[in-house]
């Protein structure tokens, strides 16, 4: 019996690598389930919606376990969003596939869903208002994907720079997530935090703002599985690691806002500090740098 030939490939199908689009549904399913805890939670704290201090605590325990799951879960779509660019320049394995599918997981991940954990938890007493500035938010996340997707797709010209023009979407996530978790936190409570209700309503349209903005970012994206570091790097980053874990609700809110001011000091700080901020690590002799996709 011959064995049956391979059909040929189709040469307009796109190619699909592995490993990197792997990561990027793992980014897709983590904000899909940030989505639901949100949801879930609503429905579970229904059930001590009455009044009483024993309810009002067992609402606050439920409302803020599932507030945390969420929160979590976006970390995760940060992680995942790191580690597909990194696998696919390690490997070559840049598509436009991967580009494409990438900026539809980062939507939902850091775009949807942080719009649904702040409206939820604290801009609930605003109305409509609450929902407006999340709907804001949600489509300068969706304008500045497609911006990055347009200058991404230009030729390559020699020297060009790889920072990201605008804050980019999980860097705005993570800091409105973490700050949102640690105002809850404080205050024991989600939809009655006082004034920084209005802070948070604030801060979510700065960052809608600062997304479509031309405010320069370091991407970081020289860092990657072949760079080498020296061993005051790698304690630093250990430490760091502890810091964070340690100081859970304090030290996100600190590290992403530390990115965000950098954008707007940068252009001030010397090359020769930017440098050792930017470029911290070593690469080997024979390492060399594919284009940048995210």
């Amino acid at each position: 019996m011959l064995a049956r030939m391979p059909s040929p490939r189709d040469p307009d199908e796109p190619k699909i690598f592995f490993l990197p689009n792997l990561m990027t549904a793992c980014n897709l399913a983590c904000g899909f389930f940030a989505v639901l805890m949100i949801f879930k939670g609503q429905i579970e704290v229904q059930k001590y919606s009455g009044d009483g201090v024993l309810a009002a605590k067992q609402y606050y325990e439920v409302s803020r376990q599932y507030y945390q799951y969420a929160i979590l879960l976006i970390f995760g779509s940060c992680l995942f969003d790191l580690l597909d660019g990194r696998l696919a320049r390690l490997g070559g394995q840049d598509s436009p596939f991967g580009q494409e599918f990438d900026s539809l997981a980062d939507i939902i991940s850091f775009g949807m869903a942080p719009a649904m954990l702040l409206s939820r938890a604290v801009l609930f007493p605003l109305g409509n208002v609450g929902w407006a500035v999340a709907l804001i938010y949600l489509v300068c996340g969706a304008m500045r994907l497609a911006r990055f997707n347009c200058l991404a797709n230009l030729p390559k010209k020699p020297g060009a720079s790889s920072d990201f023009r605008g804050i980019p979407i999980p860097m705005a996530a993570g800091f409105i997530a973490s700050l949102t978790f640690l105002i809850i936190d404080l205050y024991k409570n989600d939809h009655e935090v006082g004034p920084w209700k209005y802070v948070l309503a604030g801060a979510m349209l700065f960052l809608s703002w600062l997304m479509i903005s031309d405010v320069r970012y370091p991407s970081f994206k020289t860092v990657d599985w072949k760079t080498r570091g020296s061993l005051t790097t790698i304690v630093f980053a250990l430490v760091l690691i502890f810091v964070t874990i340690r100081f859970r609700y304090i030290m996100p809110v600190v590290l992403f806002s530390s990115y965000l001011v950098y954008g707007f000091i940068r252009p001030w700080i010397s090359q020769r500090w930017r440098k050792g901020i930017e470029d911290f690590s070593e690469k080997t002799e024979d390492e060399t740098e594919p284009p940048s996709a995210s």
